[in-house]
């Protein structure tokens, strides 16, 4: 059996880069043989539990891992996936994607990869060229969720697992969150998205655990997000009620709220999806974490 080590170095297929900026990704397995549930019990990893690596030609030393959004029912791994990884490689930044488990009602499992998703990014970093402390999260609608439940329910590395993965941190450093689902709350949520993740009849305290807005701490890493007034499908008070919950925690927080573009900016393009990457690039320099675009 190949040790967690061995397994990051195992490729299993590759995409070909199309741009300038690009490189070919890695799809590499997130977890050795077994997956944990969240509750001591396991399970053996499904083969599609994956990140794909996606190193700039010319990198700047930040990576970010891509949670894409599909209202945990799905992961829409295009535009929300590796077209963020290939934009992302184009400005320098490194881009994993992560293919979480779907929940199905066991609420940590898409956390519990994210988690290994952010410290498998952070144990390779010398191989992959990457600062291990420019590693950030980046999530889009219900994915938007699993970034933001990652930065504000992080975990420190244990300095003595066996496996080297579960040594270092699983706070990201910086967070961007595109029309998040934040809250799980009645009258805000989105209903799909939290049934696929709590289940029916959720008792309050996990909807409270998995409610964001209520889970910002003095850690919660520098948060960009971008939401348009016109979303139907998620409103824009999550948005604005993250925001707010981390200005009263005094931790560096923007809010870009857009006129239009509805719930995926209009197919990712238009004003409104420019308009987030622009200023996400100009956000992320202002803090140090990538040069000056």
């Amino acid at each position: 059996m190949l040790k967690p080590a061995a397994l990051l170095l195992l490729v299993l297929s590759s995409t070909s880069a199309t741009n300038a900026g690009e490189a070919a990704g890695e799809r590499l397995p997130l977890w050795p043989s077994q997956v944990p549930l969240g509750n001591g019990m396991s399970e053996p990893a499904p083969a599609d539990c994956t990140i794909t690596v996606h190193r700039a030609v010319k990198p700047n030393g930040a990576a970010f891992v891509i949670c894409p959004g599909g209202g945990y029912g799905g992961r829409v791994s295009g535009g929300e996936g590796h077209g963020i990884a290939a934009w992302m490689n184009r400005n320098g930044i490194t881009g994993v994607v992560l293919d979480y488990r779907l929940p199905n009602g066991r609420s940590e499992v898409p956390l519990l990869d994210a988690q290994r998703a952010i410290r498998t990014t952070r144990a390779n970093a010398a191989a992959w060229g990457i600062d291990p402390q420019r590693i950030g999260i980046i999530g889009f609608s219900a994915g938007g969720h699993l970034a933001a439940s990652a930065s504000t329910l992080a975990l420190p590395g244990n300095a003595k697992a066996e496996d080297p993965i579960d040594r270092v941190s699983s706070r990201p450093d910086m967070a961007i969150l595109i029309y998040p689902v934040i809250s799980l709350q009645d009258g805000m949520t989105h209903g799909g998205s939290r049934k696929n993740l709590l289940g029916v009849g959720p008792t309050p305290e996990l909807i409270q655990r998995f409610s964001t807005e209520c889970q910002v701490n003095a850690d919660t890493p520098p948060v960009y997000l971008a939401h348009a007034l016109d979303d139907k499908v998620v409103p824009i008070e999550n948005s604005r009620a993250f925001a707010t919950a981390m200005k009263a925690t005094n931790r560096p927080v923007e809010l870009l709220e857009l006129a239009t573009g509805g719930h995926g900016f209009n197919g990712y393009k238009g004003p409104s999806w420019d308009a987030w990457q622009a200023g996400s690039l100009v956000w992320l320099a202002g803090l140090k974490f990538i040069p000056q675009p």
